[in-house]
C-alpha cells in the first residue's frame, strides 16, 4: 500500500471512496531493556532530549503503523483514512502502541 494514501482526515483530496472496509490495526507491546534504561537515566542526568526513548518511541510508533497498512492490504484496501495512534501503560515498563483506521479503497477523480 502507497504510504502517501493514509491520512488522519475523513477524505483524501484527489480520490473518491469507493469502499469502506473497515477499521484496521497494527498493535506492538515493548519494555524497556535495563540496559536502556540506564543510558537513559545518564542522559536524564544531563538534561534534554532522551534519545534512547526517542529512538524506542519513534521504531514503535513505525512497527504498529506498517502492521496496520499490512492489515489494510490483506483486507484489499488502497487507503486508510481517520488514522490515529494510541499509547498505554500495560505494566510498569511495557507499553502498548496502537496504530488504528478505517481501510477503505479509493480511486482517483
Amino acid at each position: 500500500m502507497d504510504k502517501q494514501l493514509v491520512t488522519t482526515a475523513l477524505e483524501i483530496s484527489g480520490y473518491r471512496i469507493t469502499k469502506n472496509l473497515g477499521i484496521v490495526r497494527g498493535i506492538i507491546v515493548r519494555s524497556r531493556s535495563v540496559f536502556g534504561n540506564i543510558g537513559a537515566g545518564f542522559q536524564a542526568l544531563v538534561g534534554g532530549n532522551i534519545t534512547i526513548y526517542t529512538e524506542l518511541c519513534e521504531k514503535t510508533r513505525n512497527d504498529a503503523f506498517e502492521l496496520m497498512l499490512d492489515h489494510a492490504a490483506q483486507m484489499g484496501a488502497n487507503a486508510v483514512i481517520s488514522m490515529r495512534y494510541d499509547a498505554n501503560e500495560v505494566m510498569q515498563g511495557v507499553t502498548e502502541v496502537l496504530a488504528y483506521g478505517t481501510a477503505v479503497v479509493v480511486e482517483k477523480v
